[in-house]
């Protein structure tokens, strides 16, 4: 792991985003909220702030980080004829470095989760678009996606 132990303690913040596209059937079943499973966005939701906390456990050398805050947006955007949930992850903390990799795991986690609730229903959903979109804090200062 890479030593950061000399570096300063910052407010650093990080935001991902990415999408999971899907026949129009199953995004009208998730914002009804009938599917059999129960709330896809809400279980989906508390599925990316679990998979942002536990980060360091799933990529090799990553810092476990204590996190001030982790926000879970989900949009539902059917238009631009193309069915899809869009999710962007904002995630706080005060440390030693960035966190980064903890937006970007809460966005796969969350559509794995949006996919894997659906799955019986509509097995070619596709995730995408999964990317940082900004992030600001520490000795490289800001830096926002060119979108």
């Amino acid at each position: 792991m890479v030593n950061v132990g000399e570096k300063d303690i910052t407010t650093r913040r990080a935001i991902a985003s990415g999408k999971i596209t899907m026949q129009a059937a199953t995004l009208a079943l998730i914002q009804q909220g009938k599917h059999k499973k129960g709330d896809v966005l809400g279980i989906a939701r508390i599925a990316g702030i679990m998979a942002s906390k536990h980060t360091a456990d799933l990529i090799p050398l990553c810092h476990p980080l204590a996190l001030t805050h982790v926000d879970v947006q989900l949009d539902l955007a059917a238009e631009e004829q193309e069915p899809a949930v869009v999710c962007q992850v904002t995630v706080e903390t005060k440390g030693q470095t960035g966190v980064e990799m903890e937006a970007l795991t809460a966005v796969q986690v969350t559509l794995l989760t949006i996919y894997d609730m659906c799955k019986a229903v509509d097995r070619g959903m596709c995730m995408s678009e999964i990317h940082l979109v900004h992030k600001s804090g520490g000795k490289s200062g800001t830096w926002t996606a060119d979108v």
